[in-house]
C-alpha cells in the first residue's frame, strides 16, 4: 500500500530534524538493504509482524530512508508514520532515533501458525472470497455471460495456482482494434478487498451491459482486462490458520535463507532496485527478490501485458493496480521525486495528474504522484509506463487509516467500498482512446489521418 499524509504544514524546524536524521538513516539503511549471509533465523522467519507507529520523519527524504530498512510504510501523517515490521526491524527503526510504539492488531490477527489446509476468513470477514470461491463465481459468470466474458490462465504462481485474465468486450472472441484497459488486484497478500474490487467490476460491467448506457458503450469500444488475483498463494497462506497472518508477500522460497517471499510491487523490471526504494534483505517486507521479475507472477503478468503489443504498438493504454489502504489515487514515477523521467515528458505528467485528481474527486480519494510520499523502485505502474508506455495508476483502498480496520476492514463495507470507485474505473475507461484528451492536446496526441 502507499500512504497519505495527513495534518497540516510541517515547521521549518521539524523539517530540518528531519533532514538532519535522513543521513544516519540512509546509511543504516544502506547496510540493512545490503544482501546479507546472516544464519538462518526460523524464529524470525515464523514471527507474526505487527504495525508500529514511528515519530519523527516528517519529509519525503527521512520517509525514503525509513522505507529503504525494508520495513513497509502503511500510513504517513505530518510526523509520523505507520509501518508493518517485525521485532527486529522495529528495533533497528529505534536504533536510528524514531520512537517505536506497536499498535493493537486489527480484530481477526491471530498467533495461529497456517497449515497446508486453507481455511476460511475469520469471523466478521466470511464476506470476502478465498480463492476457491473467487474462481467458482468467476466461472459463474463467464458462464452466464459467454458473449461479452471470457477467461484465459496466462500462467500459475508458484505454488502452482492459476493466474487468469478476464476479457471483457462486445465481441469477446475477436482481437478487435479497441483501447484496452487492464485492471489488476492483490499484488500484496493482505490486501483482499482488492480482490473484492475486481470481482464487483466483473459482475457490474456483465450484469448492467445492455441496460446501463455508460457500461454498454465500454465493452462496445474497449477491450477490458482484469487480472482480478496476481497472489493467490500469499492471499491463501494470510488466511491458513483461520486467523490474519498479516502476510505480504509471494511463498517463493529464497535461496540459502529460511525467509520466504518476495514484494511483488517491488519486482517489477524497470528500475528495479535502482534507488533505496525496496530492500535486498529475503527477510523483509519490500524484499525485491534476487533480480528482477524473478517471481514467477510478476513473469505471467509481464509476458501478458507484452503480449498486448499488436503490430509493435501496445494496445493497453490505461490500467489501475488496486491495492489498500490510504484512500490514494497515485500516478507515475515512484522511483524519483522528479515530475518527469526518462521517457515522460512534461505533457505526459500533466495528462496524468489531471486524469488521477479527476477520479480522485469522483471517489473521495487524495491524488498524487507516488513519490511524494517516499521514493519507490521496482513497482508495477512505474513498469507500466516506463517501459511499456501505459498510463498506470495505483489505487489505495479504503481505510484511510489502520484504526479503521487497516487492512483488514469488516466486510460489511466490501459493497460499498467497491461501488465508490464505480464512477472512477468509467472515467478512466472514457479517456483512454485519447488520455491527452484531459489537457486539451487530443489534436497533437491522438488525431489519426
Amino acid at each position: 500500500m502507499r500512504p497519505r499524509i495527513r495534518g497540516g504544514r510541517t515547521t521549518v524546524l521539524a523539517a530540518l530534524l528531519s533532514l538532519a536524521l535522513a543521513g544516519p538513516i540512509a546509511a543504516a539503511a544502506q547496510a540493512q538493504n545490503a544482501p546479507t549471509d546472516r544464519p538462518a533465523d526460523a524464529a524470525r522467519a515464523a514471527e507474526l509482524p505487527h504495525q508500529y507507529e514511528v515519530t519523527g520523519p516528517a519529509t519525503a527524504a527521512a520517509r525514503s530512508a525509513l522505507a529503504a530498512t525494508g520495513v513497509s510504510i502503511d500510513e504517513v501523517h505530518a510526523r509520523s508514520v505507520v509501518v508493518t515490521a517485525d521485532r527486529a526491524q522495529a528495533d533497528l527503526v529505534r536504533r536510528l532515533g524514531h520512537r517505536v510504539r506497536q499498535l493493537p492488531d486489527p480484530p481477526g490477527v491471530g498467533k495461529g501458525r497456517p497449515s497446508n489446509r486453507v481455511k476460511d476468513f475469520p469471523q466478521g470477514y466470511t464476506g470476502y472470497h478465498t480463492y476457491d470461491e473467487a474462481t467458482k463465481e468467476i466461472d459463474g459468470l463467464v458462464a452466464k455471460y459467454p458473449d461479452i466474458l471470457g477467461k484465459q490462465k496466462i500462467g500459475t504462481s508458484h505454488e502452482g495456482r492459476d493466474i487468469i485474465a478476464l476479457k471483457l468486450s462486445k465481441n469477446v472472441g475477436k482481437d478487435e482494434k479497441e483501447p484496452e484497459v487492464l485492471f489488476t488486484a492483490h499484488q500484496h497478500a493482505r490486501e483482499h478487498l482488492t480482490v473484492e474490487m475486481a470481482l464487483y467490476l466483473l459482475g457490474e460491467f456483465t450484469s448492467k451491459y445492455g441496460s446501463d448506457d455508460r457500461v454498454t458503450k465500454m465493452l462496445d469500444s474497449r477491450e477490458i482486462w482484469i487480472i482480478p488475483d496476481l497472489n493467490p498463494d500469499g492471499g491463501e497462506f494470510d488466511i491458513a490458520s483461520g486467523d490474519f497472518a498479516m502476510w505480504r508477500k509471494n511463498r517463493q522460497p529464497n535461496e540459502g535463507s529460511s525467509e520466504v517471499g518476495t514484494d511483488l510491487n517491488r519486482n517489477w523490471d524497470f528500475k528495479w532496485g535502482c534507488c533505496d526504494g525496496s530492500s535486498g534483505d529475503p527477510g523483509d517486507e519490500t524484499y525485491r527478490g534476487p533480480s528482477a521479475a524473478s517471481a514467477p507472477e510478476v513473469k505471467v503478468v509481464s509476458d501478458f501485458v507484452r503480449s498486448r503489443v499488436v503490430g509493435g504498438a501496445q494496445q493497453i493504454k490505461t490500467a489501475i493496480d488496486f491495492h489498500t489502504y490510504s484512500e490514494l489515487v497515485l500516478w507515475p514515477f515512484g522511483f524519483t521525486h522528479d515530475e518527469t523521467g526518462p521517457g515522460m515528458t512534461q505533457d505526459d505528467h500533466d495528462a496524468f495528474a489531471a486524469i488521477g485528481k479527476k477520479m480522485a474527486a469522483s471517489n473521495g480519494y487524495t491524488p498524487e504522484q507516488s513519490s511524494e510520499l517516499y521514493i519507490t523502485d521496482g513497482a508495477i505502474d512505474d513498469w507500466l509506463w516506463g517501459d511499456q508506455k501505459v498510463f498506470a495508476y495505483t489505487f489505495e483502498m479504503y481505510p484511510s487509516s489502520s484504526g479503521s480496520g487497516g487492512f483488514y476492514p469488516r466486510d460489511s463495507v466490501i459493497a460499498k467500498e467497491t461501488a465508490r470507485n464505480r464512477e472512477a474505473v468509467l472515467q478512466l475507461l472514457e479517456t483512454s482512446d485519447c488520455p491527452y484528451r484531459a489537457i486539451g492536446k487530443e489534436d497533437q496526441y491522438c488525431k489519426t489521418g
